[in-house]
């Protein structure tokens, strides 16, 4: 699962970036140094992982991640080409969500590509450069399926009725053909120890949003573990990585032992038989039951064992819904 992260130019989604995942690339003061996205993998962290993996003192710990993508700015105008816009909205496309930053602070030392920052205009531009785009894409399918229904096609028909109204597009239809402005967005507030606008007036039309100190956080994310301890400093990363994965619709289950503890990922709402996927296609095809036990009660117990002697242990079938803590063992 990807995150895009986007913005205008010069924005701080480099930076961001390169704090997530401590790969060096190009955060130059000036427009467009970013061209082709950068991609890094980035861990989910999850002290309930921490806690299985002590009482089952396992050898290795693997945690859940997800993907960040980081890719070029985007002006007004992209969906028309400028400034290299329809490459960078094809990059858009490849991504689950959007982490859209927008620069919520001033200072003359730092470029704006519209000389001032102005968080509403410029979360406007991005919006609506998003869906210049999709009425483009959605232009051309409706074309094509109303051809088709002429024909008799039923699905086209239907198709072109669902593709009518473009902001009451259904959710599916619009992941289908991955349209740009239907995608979960998390707005990211790039603000600064000082000269920060004022953001009490914006009505966002999403929960998801977050102020963070972009610029401060690589700094933090350079230091040695070690040092921040000292410092008593403390990241504010993993809050919007975590807010990131939830922004996915993805929720977290376990399963722990000797071997390893680790954590996997699977859709809200996943049955135990589609969770078993997330391990492997046998999990799903040959599954039988599932013992389910929540992670607190696990840790309560202290033991697989003493969970099972105490009768905490579940026994699920294949309609049993997941959720998300759920520490399960499979049997196939």
């Amino acid at each position: 699962m990807k995150i895009g992260i986007v913005g205008l130019p010069n924005v701080g989604k480099s930076t961001l970036f390169q704090a997530l995942t401590k790969k060096q690339v190009d955060t130059s003061n000036y427009p467009f140094a970013t061209i082709d996205p950068n991609v890094g993998v980035v861990q989910v962290p999850d002290e309930r992982l921490e806690k299985l993996a002590a009482i089952s003192h396992s050898k290795k710990i693997i945690p859940a991640i997800v993907e960040f993508v980081d890719i070029a700015g985007l002006v007004k105008g992209a969906a028309e080409g400028e400034g290299l816009g329809n490459k960078f909205l094809s990059h858009i496309r490849e991504v689950n969500a959007i982490c859209h930053i927008v620069r919520a602070f001033e200072n003359e030392n730092i470029v704006h590509i519209s000389g001032k920052p102005n968080p509403l205009s410029d979360i406007e531009t991005i919006k609506t450069e998003l869906a210049l785009k999709d009425l483009e894409t959605v232009a051309k399918i409706k074309a094509n399926a109303q051809k088709e229904a002429k024909s008799g096609k039923k699905e086209a028909a239907e198709l072109v009725s669902a593709l009518e109204n473009f902001e009451k597009i259904p959710q599916n239809t619009a992941d289908q053909y991955q349209l740009l402005s239907f995608k979960p967005t998390l707005y990211v507030f790039n603000v600064s120890s000082k000269n920060n606008l004022d953001l009490s007036n914006l009505k966002l039309p999403t929960s998801h949003f977050l102020p963070l100190d972009i610029g401060q956080e690589n700094d933090i994310s350079a230091m040695p573990e070690e040092e921040r301890k000292e410092l008593g400093i403390q990241s504010q990363l993993p809050k919007l990585i975590k807010a990131a994965y939830e922004l996915l619709g993805l929720i977290t289950f376990f399963t722990t032992g000797e071997d390893e503890s680790r954590a996997w990922t699977i859709p809200a709402g996943s049955t135990a038989k589609h969770a078993g996927r997330a391990i492997h296609s046998d999990f799903e095809e040959k599954f039988i039951r599932a013992d389910v036990i929540f992670w607190e009660k696990l840790i309560e117990a202290n033991s697989w064992s003493k969970a099972r002697e105490l009768g905490w242990l579940r026994s699920e079938g294949k309609e049993y819904i997941v959720r998300d803590g759920d520490v399960i063992e499979f049997k196939i």
